[in-house]
């Protein structure tokens, strides 16, 4: 948490391109708690009469921007749909939904689901068991994901209204009514389907419904207030790394098989990885980061640092499961890991460690492919 400031102490802290101030307007309050932070977000009442967010000083009141234009230069439609940065401005409602969940998160859920019906050993390509994976898919991806993308964009607005403007719900593109509705849709059609997948697989326990149940809340703590587990770097990073990877492979081979401690402990360790391409996100944010008092771990150690820890814990945690495979006596798929390990260290030198906050997308889009096919090598290893 910053201390309070008094209005020129503040501005001495701030960047010189965060030393812009808008002139005063009139603000409709979007009800936020009071707290001990520099910044809080106001709403601004448009022409439209949707609602505007931008970050404004909790000491003087005074409305608060950046150099960020508000609309995203040259932005593109492709990134529009997929929820990523450069993002063109659109008014169909049901394409700012649709960013607002970030399809491009979804893959990596999608997958994990398929690598937890691979590891169980007993997936079968008949019309059922792909029914039966797609739905878990759908779950895990487009109904939670989405869920969880819209609400931390939900409480993420103050550092959307610094570093992103133009985003849906800063810009007042949706309104606040709209993004609440969207968050509970997505939230009990997720677990209306984890439910029903439980009664399908005929469980005696409801171990989907559990996973999805557990996971719905740790998102929530990651984003919302007083918890907000992305304000500490490594708690948080892990937290997220556990949600992409664990818990929908967890759900794929419950839906098809028995989880076992093994297989539990083994995930775990390959979230910490997940905690190392967590990190990828926080280099975009670190101007909002920065001003809103959130430690992620570019902001607490430095860019030069945190990419360093972000390329070691991707790639030490790799190395460790290649060993255990080795271990294991399953020295193909510990050579095949190897195999797809190396490409991943290459576009670290070459995007990452070069520039994270120039390079992420370029990063990510490069060597993220490499990593996943290495989860299901994994996967295929567990269950022979």
């Amino acid at each position: 948490m910053l201390p309070e400031l008094n209005c020129q102490a503040r501005m001495r802290q701030l960047a010189p391109k965060e030393r812009r101030w808008l002139s005063s307007a009139s603000t409709i309050p979007l009800g936020f708690p009071a707290s001990s932070r520099s910044f809080r977000a106001r709403g601004v009442a448009t022409r439209t009469g949707k609602l505007k967010i931008r970050a404004a000083d909790a000491d003087t009141g005074k409305v608060k921007t950046s150099d960020v234009p508000e609309t995203a230069p040259s932005g593109s439609a492709v990134n529009q749909l997929l929820g990523i940065k450069g993002a063109a401005a659109e008014t169909n409602k049901w394409k700012i939904r649709l960013q607002l969940t970030k399809p491009v998160t979804w893959a990596p859920l999608i997958w994990g689901v398929a690598c937890g019906a691979a590891a169980s050993g007993n997936f079968v390509w008949n019309v059922e068991d792909v029914a039966k994976a797609a739905l878990c898919m759908f779950m895990s991806g487009p109904l939670l994901t989405g869920y969880t993308q819209t609400i931390n964009d939900w409480y993420d607005r103050e550092i959307d209204a610094i570093n992103e403007p133009y985003r849906p719900i800063p810009s007042g593109a949706i309104s606040e009514v709209e993004v609440i509705a969207q968050i509970w849709i997505l939230l009990l059609g997720g677990l209306g389907a984890a439910y029903a997948l439980d009664l399908w697989a005929g469980h005696d326990f409801p171990t989907i419904l559990s996973l999805a149940v557990g996971g719905s809340f740790l998102s929530y703590i990651y984003s919302a207030p007083p918890l907000k587990l992305k304000q500490s770097g490594w708690i948080g990073n892990y937290a997220l790394g556990s949600s992409y990877i664990s818990l929908p492979w967890w759900s794929g081979q419950a839906l098809f098989g028995t989880l076992t401690p093994d297989v539990i402990v083994l995930t775990l360790l390959y979230s910490t990885a997940g905690l190392g391409i967590a990190i990828v996100n926080d280099f975009k944010s670190i101007e909002g980061d920065r001003a809103m008092g959130l430690q992620s771990l570019p902001v607490a150690f430095g860019v030069d640092t945190a990419k360093w820890i972000c390329a070691g814990t991707i790639d030490v945690t790799q190395l460790g499961v290649a060993a255990y495979l080795f271990a294991q006596g399953k020295t193909t798929y510990g050579l095949i890991l190897l195999g797809l390990i190396a490409p991943q260290i290459f576009f670290q030198f070459q995007y990452l460690l070069k520039d994270p906050i120039k390079f992420d997308v370029k990063y990510q889009a490069s060597s993220q492919p490499f990593f996943v096919f290495g989860l299901l090598c994994t996967a295929l290893a567990l269950s022979h």
